[in-house]
């Protein structure tokens, strides 16, 4: 039998307990998740650069929001989409990215694609006498897609390590699914281009005078309207399409062999440039880090330099690294070994 002190003891120490019990029962209690119904996300892309590898990955498989695709051919006028709100995500390279950014297009970067920066390069035709950087002086030079590309950023950085002054090379803009059919006219001396406009030129002969390895970043940036991530439903669908193109990506390096067949299918390109294209390395959408903010900034701080844009932009104040982070990824991904 219990004395009356240890007895007094022991009920209060188990009516403490209870009432531990009873307050974890109502902190673990799960959360109602939102009615994403009446939510729908306009996804921008890029030659289908984007939707090819979701589709082919089946990622966007019972998502319980709805999306839509836009296709667009260049950064420029994905951007303007953009700013006019008529798509809510647009995924492009560093420096389109920058160029939106410094002309007041209301965007936050939510993601991160690495990739190779052989995806990149200035092309001239096989039989072309140019056979270096430096023989581009006195020449013409087609960049795509813009003002302020990825592939003038390749230019810029080619000319001054070979010595070239700017002044001394005639550069003109083009849009690349037009530059690409004047270039296998041979009506182009020299080609700044990317991607699968790359690839279907090469793999008609085009030699690369120099690509962007070691000298473009090789980073695609997924950037989200303000509107969106403002919105709470349309921010939390955001967060779980990141998620799921994330692992689209992840499909892809695993299947390799099956994504080019589908991206060829898909852009109605032969099988070889698909293959060339995807034999340029990996890609994978991980969360923003603080390497990629520096990245981003020591282009821009070039691009102002050169003057091409009118004045610098803070990289880390338009960067929104919650809603795609590296904890949330990681979430996704144990949910989906259960």
């Amino acid at each position: 039998m219990l004395d009356r002190p240890l007895w007094k003891s022991a009920v209060l120490l188990l009516s403490g307990a209870a009432l531990l019990l009873g307050g974890c029962g109502d902190a673990v209690e799960p959360k109602k998740q939102a009615d994403l119904s009446s939510v729908k996300l306009i996804l921008g892309d890029q030659a289908k650069g984007l939707r090819t590898v979701v589709e082919a990955a089946n990622a966007l498989e019972g998502i319980p929001y709805k999306v839509e695709w836009a296709n667009f051919q260049g950064a420029a006028p994905l951007f303007e989409a953009l700013r006019a709100g008529a798509v809510d995500l647009a995924p492009a390279g560093d420096t389109p990215v920058l160029a939106a950014a410094t002309g007041g297009t209301p965007l936050r970067i939510v993601a991160v694609r690495r990739s190779q920066s052989r995806g990149i390069g200035i092309l001239v035709p096989q039989d072309s006498p140019i056979h270096s950087v430096a023989d581009l002086k006195g020449r013409n030079v087609v960049v795509s897609s813009a003002r302020g590309s990825i592939s003038q950023y390749l230019l810029i950085r080619a000319l001054a390590n070979a010595g070239v002054d700017e002044k001394d090379v005639n550069v003109g803009f083009v849009l690349p699914t037009d530059a690409l059919s004047a270039f296998n006219a041979g009506k182009i001396e020299a080609w700044a281009t990317f991607g699968i406009y790359q690839a279907f030129a090469e793999q008609q002969g085009a030699r690369v005078l120099i690509s962007g390895e070691g000298i473009n970043t090789g980073l695609t940036f997924i950037t989200a309207s303000d509107e969106v991530l403002t919105d709470p439903l349309k921010r939390q669908a955001l967060s779980d399409v990141l998620q799921r193109f994330a692992k689209a990506f992840e499909w892809a390096r695993q299947n390799p062999d099956e994504y080019a067949r589908v991206f060829a299918k898909a852009n109605d390109v032969p099988l070889e440039v698909s293959q060339r294209l995807r034999s340029w390395g990996d890609e994978s959408l991980v969360p923003v880090e603080p390497r990629d903010v520096q990245a981003l900034q020591q282009v821009d701080d070039l691009f102002v330099e050169k003057k091409i844009f009118p004045h610098r932009v803070d990289v880390e104040k338009f960067t929104d690294a919650q809603v795609f982070s590296s904890e949330s990824l990681a979430l996704s991904r144990s949910t989906s070994a259960q």
